[in-house]
């Protein structure tokens, strides 16, 4: 297994759960684990809940869909798990967008999570619709796609412990704000144009 795949491997069975569990940490207490997220629960309660409790479903889903045993031995549950992780999306998208569009970190923030809940939720219902066309080879090109914006959630993650204390929470929250998809969405480009078989299906 060369390194890069390594890599992915840890990301994807390592990291994705992992952040999806610790995603839930909301049911301990709002105010205790998410300080800077009250706002949201108190004015939006809906939107918030439809993102933290399902954006974490669609993560740990993310891993089982790239599964390729899983897929060849049992496609039927492969479509299911599939269903369920863009169904995931779309709510978690849409409260996504509606707390980005009500964001108290400013233009910039809101932006930036708002394009990432727009794209989310468009590239993986084009990932969808290419799999219920039969058009499994691009399907697998979006799905990649689909992806890089689910593992934001990880990057994420990783990113702000490190900038906050560096910049300060708030400056940090908007970096991170295009950070935590942006560079993932570009590498999803380059590893869909370095191999042959995929590029020929962009």
């Amino acid at each position: 297994m060369k390194v890069s795949s390594i890599g992915r491997a840890v990301l994807l069975w390592a990291l994705a759960p992992l952040v999806a569990l610790a995603s839930w940490r909301f049911v301990a207490g709002v105010e205790l684990t998410m300080p800077h997220m009250v706002y949201h629960w108190m004015e939006r309660e809906l939107a918030f809940y439809a993102h933290v409790a399902l954006a974490p479903v669609a993560l740990a889903l993310l891993p089982v869909q790239f599964w390729s045993r899983l897929r060849m031995r049992r496609p039927r549950l492969h479509r299911w798990l599939g269903r369920a992780y863009a169904l995931a999306i779309l709510i978690a998208g849409i409260g996504g967008l509606v707390m980005a569009l009500n964001t108290r970190a400013g233009a910039v923030a809101g932006t930036g999570f708002g394009t990432l809940a727009v794209l989310w939720v468009g590239v993986t219902a084009q990932a969808v619709r290419l799999a219920m066309l039969r058009r499994i080879e691009k399907h697998r090109v979006w799905m990649i796609r689909s992806a890089a914006l689910t593992l934001a959630a990880v990057t994420l993650r990783l990113y702000l412990p490190i900038l906050a204390p560096a910049l300060g929470f708030d400056t940090a929250y908007t970096i991170v704000a295009w950070a935590c998809w942006v560079p993932n969405a570009l590498i999803a480009e380059w590893l869909i144009r370095r191999t042959p078989r995929v590029a020929l299906a962009v």
